[in-house]
């Protein structure tokens, strides 16, 4: 699996480190993690890793696109590497779980803005939140 994770880091400019690598992999094996997850598996796989290194090579994965960030309200930042499209997100408001959504209409941005003011849109972030069907079996208010 290293390989595929390797080119993809030259495909982006980005060079080849042993944290990149496992950052990558902590992040396609649990999307939708925090920074604090993926320092713990990297930790777990390599030993010694600061947190700052972890927050600055998440920060240069996303810039160079090989990551998505998503923030959603009252949450810290999230990374997922499904990044090749414009699809939205739904957030479980009592456990934080969080699920792909498809774009809500057609390709990027999938949405259009009644007044644009001038911008040139081209992506459309969208979070829906409610209850998943864990909390939902729970029986909690």
């Amino acid at each position: 699996m290293a390989e595929p994770i390797a080119e993809q880091l030259r495909q982006h400019g980005l060079q080849v480190t042993a944290q990149r690598i496992a950052i990558l992999r902590a992040v396609a094996a649990q999307p939708h993690c925090t920074a604090d997850e993926v320092a713990a598996v990297v930790r777990a796989e390599l030993g010694a890793i600061s947190r700052q290194a972890v927050y600055d090579a998440l920060s240069v994965l996303v810039e160079r696109g090989l990551l998505r960030r998503i923030q959603p309200a009252g949450s810290a930042a999230r990374y997922e590497d499904r990044v090749g499209d414009n699809h939205h997100h739904v957030i479980c408001r009592r456990c934080g779980a969080t699920a792909d959504v498809p774009c809500s209409v057609g390709k990027r941005p999938c949405l259009t803005a009644a007044d644009d003011s001038g911008f040139q849109i081209d992506e459309a972030e969208v979070i829906f939140w409610g209850v998943c069907p864990q909390c939902q079996g729970a029986g909690e208010e």
